[in-house]
């Protein structure tokens, strides 16, 4: 017989599946988990609290297994994110090999290692590198679903899993049998398979320090903001100092680990363990201000650089409002309301200045602000985001050096670092700023319109057509502040504008 599950069962069984196993299940798969919890309740013969009850207890061991396995289906394949294989090839591992000189032992773990693809692909990666003998490299693969860890250790695979597979590579260690392949046995024996939940946090699998590289890609996007932050704070522990992490191509650690450097080789993102614990930096959000929409094409038109034209309608701003002032509150036959004292680390009246497209005053409040500020994210941000208002790029580029040093993930600045190079007459360096600044946030409009209209300067249509159809998309839910900020003092309305005009010009769709 069938039981009947109320909102409430529902709504109990999600929260156990999220605090014991980290992931996260919206609104739009309630459903599915209703279902699911229906066909465990019948099979177990009990009522919904019963079988709830012993869930959380060692008498639901079987339950939990069946339902992880339900609720973690990968797809994956052998070599897949290639370009992450041929980092680790040849940046990740000789570097690693070089820092294990005395020890000759190198560890990599791969987690998440869902049916084995990835693990054996770094397998059959070291054994292709012909590595002196002397040398001990392992690889342990774990994941919390025994069900693909058992499929793993079998080796078994089909045509599909290895559709990215170079044939000559499947011809070496692959045997056919029947409709699948068989991976060599000493492939096999390279990776360890273990059964973890990275999620649980009373268990530290691993001592500090245990491995040299780390595969977790694809796995983070499941899980909750509070279970990945733990999650990464536990692989960084068991990631040797100046080790590297690989994640998935749509997941970074922004907002979540300062414990790491970016790395960009091979057309991909990746990161590396910092050699030393530094202070960790938890900016908060500039405060929202508002942005008038300007009429862009009349200074877009003739300029060399999207720089210039923030310059540019910098430089009508100051010819309409007067000559800027060195102090920080300009003097006017009509006084303004009287701000209160900002505390140390306010930065209200310059956000106010900002609004009002006082950049010089703003830049002097800043300037002003105590020494101890000048490690503070948002007062660095705020600095370089005013001298490339003010066209002082050098300066502005030191500038988001300072802020990177400090929050080496922060995508504002590698934007403004973008505008920089491109004044500098960069374009390559630009784009490269451009791209890491999307690779942190995906949902930042202006690089990526930054990108479109540097691939159309360049006669790079496919490109462009491309980026300024993401930036388009963008624009229109971009949040308002960050316009404000980021915009050149262009509304949102301006910057649509310019963006479908750019994609018609080179053969896009508005």
């Amino acid at each position: 017989m069938t039981v009947a599950l109320d909102t409430r069962d529902v709504e109990q069984f999600k929260d156990f599946i999220t605090r014991r196993l980290g992931l996260q299940v919206d609104d739009t798969r309630l459903g599915i988990l209703a279902d699911l919890l229906r066909r465990r309740v019948d099979a177990s013969r009990s009522s919904c609290a019963a079988f709830l009850d012993q869930l959380a207890t060692d008498r639901g061991e079987a339950d939990l297994r069946a339902i992880i396995a339900e609720l973690t289906v990968p797809e994956t394949y052998f070599f897949r994110n290639v370009d992450q294989f041929r980092a680790f090839t040849d940046v990740a591992l000789p570097e690693r090999l070089r820092a294990r000189s005395a020890t000759k032992h190198v560890r990599i773990l791969s987690a998440g290692c869902a049916s084995g693809e990835e693990p054996y692909s770094l397998a059959i990666l070291l054994r292709e590198a012909a590595l002196d003998p002397s040398w001990n490299v392992s690889i342990v693969a774990v994941d919390l679903n025994r069900t693909v860890l058992e499929k793993a250790a079998r080796g078994q695979f089909s045509r599909w899993a290895l559709r990215e597979t170079p044939e000559d590579v499947r011809e070496r260690w692959f045997a056919p049998q029947g409709a699948e392949f068989v991976l060599d046995e000493a492939i096999r024996g390279a990776v360890t398979f273990e059964e973890h939940n990275l999620a649980d946090a009373g268990r530290e699998p691993w001592p500090a320090g245990s491995f040299d590289v780390i595969f977790w890609r694809n796995v983070m996007m499941y899980f909750t903001p509070e279970s990945a932050a733990a999650v990464v704070a536990r692989i960084t522990r068991a990631l040797a100092p100046g080790g590297y992490l690989f994640l998935g191509h749509a997941e970074t650690l922004r907002g979540i680990s300062n414990d790491f450097h970016l790395r960009h080789t091979h057309g991909t993102f990746y990161y590396q363990r910092k050699p030393s614990t530094e202070p960790r930096h938890h900016a908060a959000d500039v405060a929202p201000v508002s942005s008038p929409c300007e009429p862009l094409a009349a200074v877009f038109d003739g300029a060399d650089s999207w720089v210039d034209t923030i310059h540019r309608a910098s430089q009508r701003i100051r010819a309409l409002t007067g000559p800027a002032v060195a102090a920080p509150v300009a003097t006017t036959t009509t006084p303004e309301p009287r701000v209160p004292p900002a505390p140390p680390w306010s930065l209200a009246l310059a956000l106010e200045l900002l609004e009002k497209e006082r950049f010089a005053e703003a830049l002097a409040l800043v300037h002003a602000l105590p020494p101890e500020s000048a490690v503070e994210p948002n007062v660095l941000l705020l600095r370089a985001l005013l001298l490339t208002h003010s066209g002082q790029l050098a300066a502005a580029e030191e500038a988001c050096g300072a802020l990177l040093a400090v929050d080496e993930l922060d995508a504002g600045a590698h934007y403004l670092l973008a505008l920089c190079r491109e004044g500098a007459g960069d374009r390559s360096a630009a784009a490269d700023h451009d791209q890491i600044a999307v690779y942190l946030d995906p949902a930042f409009a202006m690089p990526r319109l930054h990108l479109g209209l540097l691939s159309r300067r360049a006669n790079d249509r496919e490109s462009a057509r491309r980026d300024l159809g993401h930036a388009l998309v963008l624009l229109q839910r971009e949040d308002a502040s960050r316009l404000a900020l980021f915009g050149g003092g262009f509304g949102r309305a301006a910057l649509v504008a310019l963006c479908r005009t750019e994609l018609i010009a080179c053969g896009g769709a508005p």
